[in-house]
């Protein structure tokens, strides 16, 4: 069995190994990396390879993305201390806690405390990744809910980020609509399981959406209104 020292250190080579290739480049997104135990939030099968750089097995056929690609939606959000994130698609929980240590630090003052919400269409899912959240000392930076969200979070909002961790048959213009100014949406769009873009939507001052590819991709299909499972 792995000990909590061996998970450390395969920890820090994999964050380092990050930095070496040059996802990561932010020193919050790093510390937060450093920080979140993977192996907390997997399934026993797949403890002994948290800190492999692939997507792990989370269960209910879904999985965890690989450790590039939450940096990557970290690094390419520009996340930062103090603002309102909105995961469509928690998990397990793993990436929840990434994103709370970065806008949400645990030795930041509260009041200039960001927050994350978290919303998990699979309610057996939803469960576990509540669990774990509360567990690890995340209930209060992170809202975790059972929820479809494919079309944004009734009652909240706006954001300052959005990212989708599955892939959507296109943009879903209601979670655009929950963007603050300046705000990105992330999203992966595409055919299930086979090559889909990774899009970054930027919301403009004057109005106007900017977009940019981050490249191909392959996520497991978005379920909900506005996924290709509904």
């Amino acid at each position: 069995m792995t000990d909590l020292q061996d998970f450390a250190t395969m920890r820090k080579r994999a964050v380092e190994a990050l930095i070496d290739e040059g996802i990561l480049r932010s020193p919050q997104v790093i510390a937060a990396m450093m920080k979140v135990p993977r192996e907390e939030f997997l399934p026993a099968e797949s403890k002994s390879d948290a800190y492999a750089d692939a997507p792990l097995s989370i269960g209910f056929g879904q999985t965890t993305s690989a450790l590039h690609m939450t940096a990557m939606f970290c690094e390419h959000s520009e996340m930062r201390a103090g603002q309102s994130v909105l995961e469509v698609g928690g998990g397990c929980g793993y990436m929840s806690a990434v994103y709370a240590e970065v806008v949400a630090p645990s030795d930041d003052a509260k009041d200039k405390w960001g927050h994350v919400w978290s919303a998990e269409i699979i309610s057996e899912l939803a469960q576990i990744g509540k669990t774990n959240l509360k567990r690890l000392g995340y209930a209060q930076r992170v809202t975790f809910q059972c929820v479809d969200a494919s079309g944004g979070l009734e009652n909240e909002g706006p954001f300052d980020i959005i990212i989708v961790a599955s892939a959507a048959p296109d943009i879903p213009s209601e979670l655009v609509n929950q963007l603050k100014t300046e705000g990105v949406l992330i999203i992966p769009v595409g055919e299930p399981y086979v090559y889909q873009e990774l899009l970054r939507i930027r919301r403009k001052s004057d109005g106007t959406i900017k977009h940019d590819s981050l490249g191909g991709v392959a996520f497991v299909p978005m379920k909900g209104r506005h996924g290709w499972a509904k």
